[in-house]
């Protein structure tokens, strides 16, 4: 017999030369060749895209962070063509075109959500017609509401973001009149029957009431003219005043009002993830 006091990797308690299952599965994972000849510097497109400074880029890359077309990728050498490869860090999606803008802007209230006005009042164009980008809006708030709206010259993230097929939620802070009944949560999530069809709201939730005026959170993802107001009139409630809090995963937080701000990668990349693009 072998002298048994010889140390075995194999058994319990000694460590195992042997490379781990996850090092072993990676060694003989294939990888595809997402390596560009003619592009750009990974890091660089990188360091474009706001994800901070080039060699703070190169660190995500080679701590694995990185993946273009869906292949992680570890080496500094790597190109890639950004009109036409996609680029995840963390697995959030990142835009790697620099031609494109994502804006959030506070809108005050009495200003007209388009890029003109025929009556001659204030619009988008007196806080982003110095640009040079032909802006969209995603969606529209009325005349006398306030808050988040988002402008971008990404036309398939507006068309997307807008189409009623994604569902994006859109939370809203309002003051109505009255004490809110307590059916009212109840009756705005079954559906409010309005003059172009029912209305459901996702979630509804009372703030405060102070001196016969109460503070609500409502959220929804349908976009019709003036449905919070219109909701809130069903339910003997009317609007006081209205700002739109957040929208999809994008927040107004503590932006000034009538102030306009480019969203981070991080914020871009959630839209194109809420829309699955």
């Amino acid at each position: 017999m072998g002298d048994m006091s010889t140390k075995d990797s194999r058994l319990p308690g000694h460590p195992s030369k042997r490379p781990s299952r996850r090092k072993r599965a990676e060694r003989h994972q294939p990888s595809r060749d997402v390596h560009a000849s003619n592009g750009v510097r990974l890091q660089k497109v990188l360091a474009d895209a706001g994800l901070g400074s080039r060699r703070s880029c190169e660190q995500l890359i080679v701590d694995g962070r990185v993946s273009v077309d869906g292949t992680q990728v570890r080496e500094l050498g790597t190109r890639i063509d950004p009109d036409k490869q996609s680029v995840e860090v963390d697995a959030m999606p990142i835009t790697t075109h620099t031609d494109k803008v994502y804006l959030a802007f506070n809108k005050p209230r009495k200003v007209v959500s388009s890029m003109g006005d025929p009556e001659g009042r204030k619009n988008l164009d007196d806080y982003v017609g110095d640009r040079p980008e032909r802006l969209f809006h995603v969606g529209r708030l009325d005349y006398e509401t306030e808050g988040l709206l988002l402008l971008t010259n990404d036309g398939e993230l507006s068309n997307r973001l807008s189409h009623p097929s994604y569902e994006i939620p859109k939370t809203y802070l309002a003051q109505v009149r009255g004490t809110i009944a307590k059916d009212v949560s109840a009756r705005l999530r079954d559906g409010i029957e309005l003059d172009d069809g029912l209305a459901h709201a996702d979630s509804f939730k009372l703030i405060e009431t102070v001196q016969g005026v109460s503070l609500v959170e409502i959220v929804l993802h349908e976009g019709r003219n003036r449905i919070v107001r219109r909701m809130m009139d069903a339910v003997g409630n009317p609007v006081i005043r209205l700002v739109r809090t957040k929208f999809g995963p994008i927040e107004l937080a503590e932006q000034r009002q009538g102030k306009v701000r480019s969203l981070r990668p991080d914020e871009i990349g959630a839209l194109f993830e809420a829309v699955k693009m």
